[in-house]
């Protein structure tokens, strides 16, 4: 009896402990769970667990810039740096060595996840070579919401877009915004102001009074340039004081038809003042050898020159060289206009695109990228850094910039503006608005004779087409051409010089290729109708 009795006692123990452990593991593992919910719930507010950017995840895709003059070179800095945390994507960068890179890369198949260019727009519109971005959007970013109009002028012939240019705005996208005023890509030209000062500060307020201002510098100063020129801004100043509508290899429009630039009426006068300069000795004759487009730097930053032209931040910009440098002169901006028939006409689509290539890696990543950079976010973000560290946002809509637009050193290094892989003509034009910059008044005089007519860029040939090798076959013609004119010996030789061109012109096929850049342009025109 008391054997059995304690191994009762011990089997009732041995129950109890069990009970016991067993209520125990039950309330560890609900507090456990208790946590991990915590956790969970702590986690989830405003991240998603596909989202890259905010898991953490980084993917490289690789991309080449299609520009051998293109001033950053590394996917570094604070914009670019802010760009990935927002995206999740890093770029391993390329830039061209040459205009025939990108060319051969196409050729061999050899192409990266993306490519920027504005040189090979057309031939990287191919789906051989790149996804089409309305294929991509449907699938990937439905949300992606791209203008009528931009796809309109990106779309073709069979029916896709493989890109949209940055850089580009209708003309009542730019009035709606008086803030926003274009970008470097216009031309302007500096004078030195100490030299003025000393010559009587006489006006150059016509062509004419300019080159006697040239005359005077030549005379006083005969050690010195006159006028240097970046090797490739030669043209564009001097053709919109002449009033000629397009540069050298484009087209105008007189009373709804079109025609090649070198035979509109102003184009002669244009080359007889060009050759003027030479002939008088107020341009050197290797400025139109240059390869380097450094070297009118030089001159212009170490006092050898008393003109630079370049573009409308040629004076900001070199006024910061020469006092980095200890110098202790100034440039100072000729105003946009010297002539009563100044006209500029506005054509562009835009400058460069963002192709997705066939050997892109990640197709979904690579358009939602692109969606990210064209955000309002996006595009401030890129043009003009990172909010509150170099700008803020002023109420009258304009950004209040921290830093100096013009400082080459300042903006390559943090990367601003040069990511614009997708941008729009609109939020670049803000990034020239910098109250008393020299930059932003020449933008506001040349915004007053802009003409847009954005209609003429959609006279667009297609790769590898009759009108296409025309076309390259005249351009190249023209380049070697016009150099002949201009170093004329006198202004006779140069006009045969000129009648010479286009008659080559002719020769090559200029006639049938007008007559088809008529036919597109009567097709397409309606386009930009309201």
């Amino acid at each position: 009896m008391n054997r059995y009795k304690g191994k009762k006692a011990l089997l009732l123990s041995l129950i109890l402990m069990m009970t016991i452990t067993l209520m125990s593991a039950c309330g560890g593992n609900n507090n456990n769970d208790g946590q991990k919910n915590n956790a969970a719930a702590a986690d989830s507010p405003g991240t998603t667990p596909d989202s890259p950017a905010k898991s953490n995840e980084v993917k490289e895709l690789s991309l080449f810039i299609d520009a051998s003059w293109y001033p950053v070179k590394e996917w570094k800095g604070a914009v670019a740096e802010e760009i990935t945390k927002k995206t999740g994507i890093k770029l391993n960068v390329t830039v061209a060595t040459d205009d025939k890179q990108l060319p051969l890369m196409i050729a061999s198949g050899d192409l990266p996840d993306l490519v920027f260019t504005y040189a090979n727009i057309d031939r990287m519109s191919d789906s051989k070579l790149s996804y089409p971005w309305n294929e991509l959007i449907e699938k990937y970013a439905p949300d992606f919401k791209i203008d009528p109009t931009r796809i309109a002028i990106h779309t073709m012939d069979d029916g896709n877009f493989y890109t949209v240019r940055n850089s580009f705005a209708t003309q009542e996208e730019m009035a709606q915004n008086k803030y926003s005023l274009g970008s470097d890509g216009n031309p302007g030209i500096a004078v030195r102001e100490d030299i003025l000062k000393e010559l009587g500060n006489p006006p150059i307020d016509t062509i004419d009074n300019f080159v006697k201002v040239l005359g005077m510098v030549k005379q006083k100063y005969p050690d010195m340039v006159p006028l240097i020129m970046d090797k490739d801004w030669i043209e564009q100043y001097f053709l919109q004081q002449f009033g000629v509508e397009g540069l050298l290899d484009g087209w105008y429009e007189r009373d709804g038809k079109v025609d090649y630039a070198i035979r509109q009426p102003e184009m002669l006068e244009f080359f007889k003042f060009m050759n003027r300069l030479y002939r008088e000795g107020d341009i050197l004759a290797e400025n139109f050898a240059y390869t380097n487009d450094q070297i009118d730097d030089q001159y212009a930053t170490s006092g050898k020159a008393f003109a630079h032209s370049h573009t409308v931040s040629v004076a900001d910009m070199d006024n910061i060289k020469v006092k980095n440098a200890g110098g202790s002169y100034t440039f100072q901006m000729l105003p946009s206009a010297i002539s009563k028939n100044a006209k500029a006409v506005s054509s562009g689509l835009g400058f460069a695109g963002t192709f997705i290539t066939k050997n892109n890696k990640d197709p979904e990543a690579s358009i939602k990228f692109l969606q990210y950079l064209a955000s309002d976010e996006g595009k401030k973000l890129t043009m003009f850094g990172v909010e509150g560290e170099h700008w803020t946002w002023n109420e009258d809509g304009y950004p209040n910039l921290k830093y100096d637009p013009s400082d080459a050193d300042f903006v390559n290094t943090n990367g601003i503006k040069w990511w614009y892989l997708y941008n729009d003509g609109v939020t670049e034009g803000m990034l020239s608005y910098v109250p008393g910059a020299q930059k932003t008044k020449a933008l506001m005089e040349k915004k007053a004779f802009t003409v847009y007519k954005p209609e003429l860029g959609l006279i667009q040939l297609q790769p590898d087409s009759e009108e296409k090798t025309i076309k390259t076959k005249i351009d190249e013609m023209i380049k070697n051409e016009k150099v002949k004119i201009y170093l004329a010996k006198s202004e006779e030789e140069a006009v045969a010089n000129y009648e010479t061109m286009v008659k080559n012109a002719e020769k090559i096929g200029l006639n049938r290729l007008v007559d088809w850049a008529n036919q597109t342009y009567q097709k397409k025109k309606d386009l930009f109708k309201k």
